[in-house]
């Protein structure tokens, strides 16, 4: 069987909001983080989160791992707008549960590679010629928090 290959889409990093906590319910601890700001840039494509434009409905499930729920509208620098949604795991040891989820701490990229597992999965919707051909890809992102919210690398699958 062939192995897959992946090729750098862009990086992203959206600043949140304060999460609105929705409590526990039947399928665990919702909360909602909205995206208020952020940008994201790579070889074919670069702009910016629109503010308010989206959030992540995520939830901390029985086994502690959290699931994420993301839908989010990105702007390019030539006016193109995109609807990116995913959804994904972050699992990380109860010890390091804190330094996973503290969206402030200063941007660590070592640490999270060490202390928990963050990836998600992108796709893409827009109506503009010029980047169609993200409507017909399947891509994978690692992230991390740090510096105020999320930090993503995004690769589209080949």
């Amino acid at each position: 069987m062939s192995e897959l290959k992946t090729e750098f889409l862009f990086e992203m990093r959206i600043q949140i909001q304060a999460p609105m906590d929705v409590g526990q319910g039947p399928d665990g601890h919702r909360m909602i983080f909205m995206a208020k700001s952020g940008h994201f840039e790579g070889p074919k494509l670069k702009g910016e989160i629109i503010p308010m434009s989206g959030g992540d409905w995520s939830k901390i499930r029985a086994d502690g791992s959290g699931s994420m729920d993301v839908r989010q509208c990105l702007k390019t620098d030539d006016g193109a707008i995109i609807l990116m949604t995913y959804g994904g795991r972050m699992v990380t040891s109860p010890e390091n549960f804190e330094y996973a989820v503290d969206y402030f701490k200063p941007d660590d990229p070592k640490g999270a590679d060490e202390r928990y597992y963050f990836r998600t999965n992108p796709l893409f919707e827009t109506g503009d010629d010029r980047y169609a051909w993200l409507n017909n890809i399947i891509a994978v992102g690692k992230g991390r928090t740090g510096d105020g919210g999320v930090i993503y690398e995004v690769f589209a699958v080949n």
